[in-house]
């Protein structure tokens, strides 16, 4: 695993260790950017399933102002401040332990509003639609703000989730897809 583009590309970046986190591949990842827009001009983004933190250490590395990372897992929690701290973007960022309803409740008493939101929960445990609507529900997402689910293939969402639109969707081999939404 490695950053692949930006400030911090070529940058190696830890996994979790164990067999309770699956870290999002650099193929996917490069495909996810490429959807999405490849670099940004600053912006708020939210990792609620932190993991080793890529996606959104990635972001950071391609322009993005600020990332809070949120994962319920020590070992997680750990490896994304290494990773941070790898690419030295410490100042740039927050990382909580947490499950993701109650994250998503904190974040919104807060007053948040995130340009980017990644949603990739362990596949066994998908909580996407739900994620999603709470996500809607509390006004977390930026007007112009993009929600990116990555999810196994054999999970379908629908077109719509409450103010929600899916404006595009890619499967990559035969277990992972990539949704990502947008208000309508």
């Amino acid at each position: 695993m490695r950053v692949i583009a930006g400030d911090c590309k070529g940058r190696p970046l830890k996994a979790v260790p164990g067999m309770g986190t699956r870290p999002t591949t650099d193929k996917i990842k490069e495909s996810i950017f490429n959807m999405i827009g490849p670099f940004f001009d600053g912006g708020q983004g939210l990792d609620l399933y932190g993991g080793s933190g890529g996606l959104g250490i990635e972001a950071l590395s391609r322009g993005m102002d600020h990332f809070i990372f949120i994962d319920k897992d020590q070992k997680a929690l750990q490896t994304i401040k290494e990773n941070l701290k790898q690419c030295k973007y410490e100042e740039k960022a927050e990382i909580f332990r947490n499950d993701a309803k109650r994250a998503l409740k904190a974040l919104h008493k807060r007053e948040l509003q995130f340009d980017m939101i990644f949603l990739d929960p362990p596949y066994a445990k998908q909580m996407l639609l739900k994620d999603i609507e709470e996500i809607g529900k509390l006004n977390l997402l930026a007007d112009s703000g993009s929600i990116v689910a990555e999810h196994g293939s054999e999970v379908t969402l629908p077109e719509k989730i409450g103010d929600f639109e899916l404006i595009r969707q890619e499967t990559y081999g035969k277990t992972t897809t990539i949704s990502i939404y947008k208000r309508n």
